[in-house]
């Protein structure tokens, strides 16, 4: 039963990082930390960016969670789980497919052509503002061809 209960919690996490990411970057990153966000919208110099710093932060806290709660395994351990599986789905959807970090993941798949074509719509805005989708595994149905 606490197999279930585990995997319920990561799954959970994962869905509300993704709720509390979209959240963030809409009202956070786009709103009064912009400053640091805003090295995202603009053409990449190296292979980091100061916006790389929020990744630091969410595993900072992934890392923190599940070492308190990893001698039980309690919940705290399971959430910190959660996290770094979002931040590991990110970092391959985010970084790697729509941003091409790496130039090695083609696809026909239309969900993540829709996935890309709904940033690509959220970076054609260089400034702060206007903007529109914000989420990352979630987009408005208009970019997913038939």
């Amino acid at each position: 039963m606490n197999y279930i209960i585990n995997i319920a919690i990561v799954l959970l996490t994962i869905a509300g990082m993704e709720a509390l990411s979209w959240f963030i970057h809409k009202y956070l990153f786009h709103g009064p930390l912009w400053f640091i966000h805003k090295t995202h919208h603009q053409a990449r110099h190296s292979w980091f960016e100061l916006n790389d710093v929020f990744s630091l932060g969410f595993a900072a806290l992934a890392l923190w969670l599940m070492w308190k709660g990893h001698i039980s395994l309690d919940y705290r351990f399971w959430i910190g789980t959660g996290i770094s599986l979002y931040g590991t789905i990110y970092f391959i959807f985010h970084d790697w497919f729509i941003h091409n970090r790496f130039k090695s993941f083609k696809t026909t798949n239309n969900y993540l052509l829709g996935i890309r074509r709904a940033h690509k719509i959220h970076h054609k805005s260089t400034g702060k503002l206007p903007s529109e989708e914000f989420g990352l595994l979630l987009a408005s149905k208009k970019y997913f061809r038939k």
